[in-house]
């Protein structure tokens, strides 16, 4: 009898090790499904939208402008950030706000990107902090999940004037 409850634990945990390492790769290198909070985003991502963030992309140096990504805050590693990418390294991009009379403009250098949210009056973006590392993308959102009114493919950028 507790040769027989012995075997099935032992398999149980090896079965639920197994699943917990396909998981765990599927979330890594696949994608993710992610919640985002706040209303840097808005029109195009609003307040407990849920996305789906694949890793492809990023793995394979795939990011374009005009993307819209998850990545580590530069501020705090523990939280994500829901950004469009406005420049990739070399690019020309503005760094001062809508409402600022003179119009700065700065370099994107090697191995960053320049993100930006679409709501500009209400987002705190590289125009705050600077631009982001490339390794701390950890993915390009390409489907809104939830909720179900509002689920496809992400609308273009209400700023696309912004993106040079």
């Amino acid at each position: 009898m507790f040769r027989g409850f012995f075997v099935k634990t032992i398999s149980f945990v090896g079965y639920t090790v197994q699943y917990g390492c396909i998981a765990h790769c599927a979330f890594e290198y696949i994608g993710e499904f992610v919640s985002c909070s706040g209303p840097s985003m808005q029109p195009t991502i609003t307040n407990h939208d849920v996305v789906f963030s694949e890793r492809v992309s990023r793995h394979l140096c795939r990011i374009q402008k005009g993307d819209i990504i998850i990545a580590k805050s530069p501020f705090d590693p523990k939280m994500n950030i829901c950004k469009r990418v406005i420049g990739l390294e070399g690019d020309k991009v503005c760094t001062s706000g809508p409402s600022d009379v003179f119009k700065t403009h700065t370099y994107v250098p090697r191995g960053h990107v320049w993100l930006e949210g679409d709501n500009l009056r209400n987002s705190t973006d590289s125009r705050s902090y600077g631009p982001v590392p490339y390794a701390l993308i950890r993915g390009r959102v390409c489907l809104k999940l939830w909720p179900p009114h509002n689920f496809g493919v992400l609308a273009e950028s209400p700023n696309d004037g912004r993106i040079l």
